[in-house]
C-alpha cells in the first residue's frame, strides 16, 4: 500500500496542475545491483603497466528506478506507460540522472498485440533473456561486454550515440551535447557500433503468444536525415538519412524448459552514408533440471568504406541449482577478430555462486575477467578507471578482471 502510495504522489508531482487523471494501477519500481570487490588492469600492448585497486562499483550501469502503470480501456484493451532512468549509486563516477533514459515508452494493448513508442531495447537484445543464466547476481558477465558489443574501431559517423540519431557528416562529439555523446570507445563511431543498445524516436510491436511463438518488430524512425544544398530553394541532396530495424521470433516450450529465438537488425547510414549495416543471431537454452544451459551466436556486417567489415560472437552459460536457493553460474564467450585483419578480438569468461534470499534480493560472490588481443578493447561498463585514471574504457590490449562480492535487490 505504501510503495502504491509512494507512486500516485510522485506520478502527481511530475503532472501538469489538473492534468492527472487516476490510473488503475500506478507503481514504483526498480532494481539496485551494485559489487564490491578487487579489480585489476593488465598492461597494455603499448607497454603501460598493470594496476589492482579496490571499488564499490555499479555493474553495467544496471541500477534503475522507475514509473510504471495500467489502465483498463474496456473491450480487452490496455493503456500502459513507463518512465525508467538509471541510478548510479556513486557519486564519484557518476552520470547525470536523466529521466527516461533507459526503456520508457506508451503503448496500447490487446488480444492483436503490443503498440508502443518511446524508447526501448531492440528484439535482438530482448532475445539474451532466452540465455543468459549464466551471470552472477546481475554482475560481471557477457552480455554488453562481448554478446552485442563491437565497439571496437571506425572513424565514420555513429548515429546511435547515446540512443539518439546523430547526422552531419565528420566525426560525433563526446562532450558537445547529449545525442552526439557517445562512450570512450564508440566516441569514433563508425565500424563497431553496438546492435544491443537501445533505439528511441522508435515505433515497437510485440505479437500475442501463439503455440509458444512470439514476434517482435522495431522501427527506429529517419529522425536524423540532414540535407545540403542552397538556402533559397535550390538543389539539395541528403547528406544522411539514417534509420533502422529490428525483428525477432522465438519460441518458448516444455514447461519454458525449452527456449529459442532468432532476430535480424538492419542500420541504415550508420557505418558509410548510403549503404545499410546488418546482423543476425540466435539465442536460447535448455534446462534439464540438474542444469540448466544457454547459448548464443550472433554475427553482424558493417559496411566500410573499405569494403564489407563482419563480426562473429558467440557465447555459452550455464547454471547448476544448489539446495533450491542456490545455483553455480557460470559463462564464457568469444568475439573473433573483425574481417578486417585487425588483431581485434577477445574472450570473457566468469564463475561464481549466486544465493536468492528471497524473489527480490539474490548475492553472489565469484571471478569475471576479459581478454583483449592486442587491439581490443572491450570492457563492463562501471569499472573503475584504467590505470591512466580518466578512462573507464581499457588502453589496447590490457585486461580487465576482478573478484567480486554482489548483491542485488528488486523493488
Amino acid at each position: 500500500m505504501q510503495k502504491k502510495m509512494l507512486a500516485v504522489a510522485v506520478a502527481c508531482a511530475l503532472a501538469a496542475p489538473g492534468l492527472a487523471p487516476a490510473q488503475s494501477s500506478v507503481e514504483v519500481y526498480g532494481t539496485i545491483n551494485m559489487a564490491f570487490g578487487k579489480f585489476r588492469y593488465s598492461g597494455d600492448t603499448a607497454g603501460a603497466p598493470s594496476v589492482s585497486k579496490w571499488d564499490v562499483a555499479n555493474p553495467n550501469n544496471a541500477s534503475n528506478y522507475g514509473l510504471r502503470g495500467r489502465e483498463s480501456l474496456g473491450g480487452g484493451m490496455t493503456a500502459w506507460f513507463q518512465i525508467e532512468q538509471s541510478a548510479p549509486l556513486e557519486r564519484s563516477n557518476s552520470v547525470a540522472i536523466t529521466p527516461a533514459s533507459r526503456n520508457s515508452a506508451v503503448g496500447l494493448q490487446g488480444a492483436w498485440g503490443n503498440v508502443f513508442v518511446g524508447q526501448w531495447t531492440t528484439p535482438w537484445a530482448d532475445l539474451n533473456a532466452l540465455w543468459d543464466i549464466g551471470t552472477v547476481a546481475g554482475s560481471w558477465g557477457p552480455v554488453t561486454s562481448i554478446i552485442g558489443r563491437r565497439e571496437t574501431t571506425g572513424t565514420a559517423p555513429n548515429p546511435n550515440c547515446v540512443n539518439g540519431q546523430w547526422s552531419g557528416g565528420g566525426t560525433p562529439s563526446a562532450t558537445s551535447g547529449a545525442l552526439n555523446a557517445c562512450d570512450a570507445v564508440e566516441a569514433a563511431g563508425g565500424v563497431g557500433h553496438p546492435f544491443w543498445r537501445r533505439v528511441s524516436q522508435s515505433v515497437f510491436y510485440q505479437s500475442p503468444v501463439f503455440a509458444g511463438f512470439q514476434g517482435k518488430f522495431a522501427y527506429q524512425t529517419n529522425e536524423g536525415k540532414a540535407v545540403t544544398g542552397y538556402v533559397n530553394g535550390g538543389k539539395s541532396s541528403v547528406a544522411a538519412n539514417p534509420s533502422l530495424w529490428s525483428g525477432s521470433i522465438q519460441w518458448a516450450g516444455m514447461g519454458g524448459r525449452a527456449r529459442v529465438g532468432l532476430a535480424i537488425d538492419r542500420h541504415k547510414d550508420f557505418t558509410t552514408i548510403g549503404k545499410s549495416d546488418n546482423g543476425w543471431a540466435l539465442k536460447g537454452g535448455w534446462n534439464f533440471g540438474v542444469v540448466d544451459i544457454g547459448g548464443a551466436y550472433e554475427k553482424m556486417t558493417y559496411k566500410t568504406a573499405a569494403g564489407d567489415t563482419d563480426a562473429k560472437q558467440w557465447g555459452l552459460g550455464v547454471s547448476v541449482p544448489i539446495g533450491g536457493t542456490g545455483a553455480i553460474k557460470g559463462s564464457y564467450a568469444r568475439a573473433k577478430d573483425l574481417s578486417n585483419g585487425t588483431d581485434s578480438g577477445a574472450k570473457t569468461y566468469n564463475i561464481g555462486y549466486e544465493h536468492r534470499f528471497s524473489k527480490r534480493t539474490n548475492v553472489g560472490i565469484g571471478y569475471a575477467a576479459i581478454k583483449n588481443d592486442s587491439a581490443a578493447v572491450f570492457t563492463w561498463t562501471g569499472l573503475p578507471p584504467n590505470p591512466g585514471g580518466q578512462s573507464n574504457t581499457p588502453a589496447a590490449g590490457s585486461d580487465p578482471s576482478t573478484f567480486f562480492i554482489s548483491i542485488q535487490h528488486r523493488f
